[in-house]
């Protein structure tokens, strides 16, 4: 029997799976049937968008290059617009071929490898394209990225008559880097976790790392094949090169979003703006009231404790002892998100307005209890029931419909190089959560971002990892979701409609919680651990 793990397997094996965690990053799950992507304009019956047929982005470049990095961030892009995207990591199916625990020969890279070594690559190789097709022909997928090194011109030629005879479009793309200092940093930041590097100063392992990988890859041709479809992104993307890529309307949208993206590491915040003196109002754009106020300066403190907490951990840990990022805040142009980011202006931060991220428009509801708004549009709430995400009450914004709206800002968020700091009220915030952690449509209605929390999102090369951030100290009151939320889902008609909450509301009553005096704290889920197989990877 063959033992091989297909891309399937591998895709639905634990590590990857978010099981029911949305602290858990879902890039790597296998969505359901008939589920529709977040930012989804519109189906198709084989479910391939934008008349693109078939592409395979096929990865080309070095260890620690960013490569993995690159696939996992493009795919999250993707899915989110509906394109059907699966990652294929070469690494995985060499792994499950050599078994938990076994290596592959020292020869294995090696152009003049021994006939064993040939053998071994040519199985992996077959089984790993053969789910591809079978992904691409039989599960009606649109885009498959095959992550691997793919070092010869003579070897990526082949591989795209392969691809072109089964009727795939193919196009390359390379993450070529030659700067020492970005290679150290890659190096560092993700392979030198391997116990081969234990207690070893970071900057020399990644030096005796990248030499390892000189030696066990001693030939790579970087990318020049006229007659080739690629896209060359040098230095984590200060430059780059395309040639031939102006097949259809995707590849026009990938390279777009690549223009927009890098791989250097950086960590985003979440948090919601202070209390307001009318809370159950959308129009009115009211002020941040006296606890609020009070809410806004423990945020940020909270805020700048951590992050320098975080830094003397990693030089304690032997981390280099490198400055802290910038860090730049970003809030919508409502009142209560703009006094809420007045201390971090006061203290010297930038901070930035988007219009786009104002809070979701809840139309005719404002200001309505629950228990009205059942008896006023019972045929809507029994909609609002069916589907929280996409439904949209009278003169009312969709979940869907804010999704579309802040597409802006997310390739802005891709283009962000500094350490990111958003205030915006907790529909956005779901929003922009979900697109960073993978959530399902089904999920985003019920995120929760109490207010004496701050979530920390650190993108990863194989899956971003979520944090709690405890902010202490802070009124009861400032703690509970937003009354002017439309309360997603609303509780089923047969449950007894709960009393509306003081001046109107939409939210849930809060369960008045006991104030308890206690550091910042962190709550680090399991994600790091979940590929601790991977951090050795040549591929």
């Amino acid at each position: 029997m063959d033992t091989l793990l297909t891309a399937d397997l591998a895709a639905n094996a634990p590590r990857y799976r978010r099981k029911s965690s949305t602290f858990i990053d879902g890039i790597h799950d296998v969505p359901e049937d008939g589920d529709r992507a977040p930012a989804q304009l519109y189906s198709t019956m084989s479910g391939r968008l934008f008349h693109s047929g078939r592409i395979a982005i096929v990865m080309v470049g070095l260890p620690a290059r960013g490569k993995t990095h690159i696939a996992v961030s493009l795919a999250r892009y993707l899915g989110w617009l509906g394109v059907k995207t699966r990652i294929f990591h070469l690494g995985d199916y060499r792994r499950a071929t050599v078994g938990q625990g076994g290596h592959v020969p020292e020869d294995y890279f090696y152009p003049n490898a021994s006939p064993a070594s040939v053998v071994l690559r040519q199985k992996i190789l077959k089984k790993c394209r053969e789910d591809i097709y079978g992904w691409l022909n039989h599960e009606n997928g649109q885009v498959a990225i095959y992550d691997a090194v793919n070092p010869t011109a003579s070897g990526r030629r082949s591989l795209a008559k392969e691809f072109a005879k089964h009727d795939v479009q193919t196009l390359f793309l390379e993450s070529y880097v030659d700067d020492e200092n970005l290679l150290r940093e890659n190096a560092r930041n993700v392979k030198i976790g391997s116990p081969d590097f234990a207690n070893m100063d970071p900057d020399e392992a990644a030096k005796l790392y990248l030499t390892r990988m000189e030696t066990k890859i001693p030939t790579f041709e970087t990318m020049n094949e006229k007659e080739l479809n690629y896209i060359k992104m040098i230095n984590a993307g200060q430059t780059f090169f395309y040639n031939n890529v102006s097949f259809n309307y995707l590849s026009h949208r990938i390279v777009f979003y690549l223009t927009n993206t890098h791989i250097k590491s950086r960590a985003t915040f979440f948090v919601r703006p202070g209390t307001a003196t009318e809370e159950d109002s959308f129009k009115a754009d009211a002020p941040l009231s006296k606890e609020g106020l009070k809410y806004a300066d423990v945020m940020a403190e909270t805020v700048i404790k951590h992050r320098e907490q975080e830094r003397a951990s990693r030089i304690a840990s032997g981390g280099s002892n490198v400055p802290l990022r910038p860090l730049t805040v970003w809030c919508s142009t409502r009142m209560r998100t703009l006094q809420t980011a007045g201390t971090f202006t006061e203290l010297g931060y930038k901070v930035r307005q988007r219009s786009q991220m104002a809070e979701i428009n809840p139309g005719v509801c404002e200001r309505l209890s629950e228990r009205a708004i059942r008896r006023l549009y019972p045929d809507e709430v029994e909609k609002h029931e069916l589907d929280p995400y996409h439904h949209r009450y009278p003169r009312a914004e969709s979940y869907h419909d804010l999704a579309v709206r802040l597409e802006p800002i997310i390739l802005e968020l891709e283009r962000e190089q500094n350490d990111l700091l958003i205030i915006a009220h907790e529909s956005v915030l779901r929003v922009l959560y979900a697109y960073l952690m993978h959530c399902s449509t089904m999920d985003i209605p019920n995120l929760k971002f109490p207010r004496n929390e701050i979530i920390e999102v650190i993108p990863s090369a194989y899956q971003n990892e979520a944090k709690r951030i405890h902010i202490p100290g802070l009124d009861p009151r400032t703690v509970p979701g937003s009354p002017e939320d439309i309360r997603i889902p609303v509780p089923d008609s047969g449950t007894e409609t709960p009393a509306p909450l003081p001046g109107g509301g939409l939210a849930a009553p809060a369960t008045p919680s006991i104030v308890v005096e206690k550091p910042p704290e962190r709550v680090v889920n399991t994600a790091a651990e979940a590929v601790r197989d991977k951090i050795a990877d040549e591929d």
